[in-house]
């Protein structure tokens, strides 16, 4: 099999994997089987390890620079900590169609934020897709929703939509890193610091965790998070990224609400209802006009 066709069947993989962990973490939310922070601790404490069990295959030492020390540590507390905590405790309190389609508003804050560290231009496209994008975004948290399996849904939004834009502020620094040190490298560096940043903000939970409650299908789940949804959501994702650039993969986002629905009106009950579509319309409207005008640029090392 040729590689463009594997990278494009590893970058789907990966958002199928995402959009299974929506529902497959609201599952354990609503089984009131694990507390976010705790089951967030879980997730990053288990890719951690793998990603270090993978190192023993290729056990080869990148010396990272002095100079890169600041930006590793802003990722660490944007892509990592910070991110990693507001998404599952918004997930918690919120749909899991609202999260996914929420998340599709991560092009949009790349797209600016990258013109404002980068300089690069603003057209009347980007602003409009802004304005699209956000008035789906608000849309969908200010709609009346029916109690269903969301705790607390305005706040859950909003928590999710920040957790978008501290990922796209991430996900602009991150870019020099992974052209100067091994994407791997840089993975696992980050999980790795970040895990012990996140210790203090999610042991309680973690420590209350019922293991002994817990039966196969239980841990089953909990393993396709940390093993698909995280693990080899991130490999498959870093693969397809080198055989067919970062706009071709980013492309793959707009899937993950698709399978998330499907997945969640299956196993959760969620239904598909009419300001969710309009949200919906108003995101990818808003995703589209951001990027439409968008050239590939080289991105300098200092930003």
């Amino acid at each position: 099999m040729k590689h463009h066709v594997k990278a494009h069947l590893a970058l789907l993989g990966t958002n199928v994997f995402f959009a299974i962990n929506f529902t497959a973490v609201k599952y354990l939310f609503n089984g009131q089987f694990m507390l976010p922070f705790g089951l967030n601790f879980a997730r990053m404490l288990g890719a951690t390890f793998l990603l270090w069990i993978l190192f023993l295959f290729n056990p080869k030492i990148e010396k990272i620079q002095k100079i890169h020390y600041k930006r590793f540590a802003i990722c660490v507390i944007l892509g990592i900590v910070v991110n990693q905590l507001l998404f599952i405790k918004g997930l918690s309190l919120t749909y899991s169609i609202h999260a996914s389609l929420l998340m599709l508003t991560t092009p949009i804050f790349i797209t600016i934020i990258a013109a404002w560290l980068l300089k690069e231009s603003i057209n009347a496209n980007k602003i409009i897709g802004l304005f699209l994008g956000l008035s789906g975004a608000t849309t969908l948290i200010l709609a009346r929703h029916n109690t269903g399996k969301g705790l607390n849904v305005v706040l859950g939004d909003i928590f999710v939509v920040i957790n978008a834009i501290c990922y796209s502020y991430y996900f602009v620094l991150v870019k020099p890193l992974m052209k100067r040190y091994n994407s791997i490298t840089v993975i696992r560096t980050l999980f790795t610091v970040g895990t012990i940043c996140a210790l203090p903000f999610c042991w309680t939970e973690f420590v209350q965790i019922p293991w002994h409650i817990f039966s196969y299908k239980e841990f089953l789940i909990l393993g396709l998070i940390i093993f698909g949804g995280t693990f080899c959501a991130y490999l498959f994702n870093l693969y397809g990224i080198k055989h067919l650039g970062p706009s071709v993969s980013g492309t793959y986002i707009y899937s993950q609400p698709l399978f998330a629905s499907v997945i969640a009106m299956i196993f959760l009950g969620e239904s598909i209802e009419p300001y969710k579509i309009i949200g919906a319309v108003l995101i990818f409207s808003g995703v589209f006009l951001a990027n439409y005008s968008k050239t590939n640029k080289t991105e300098p090392e200092n930003v």
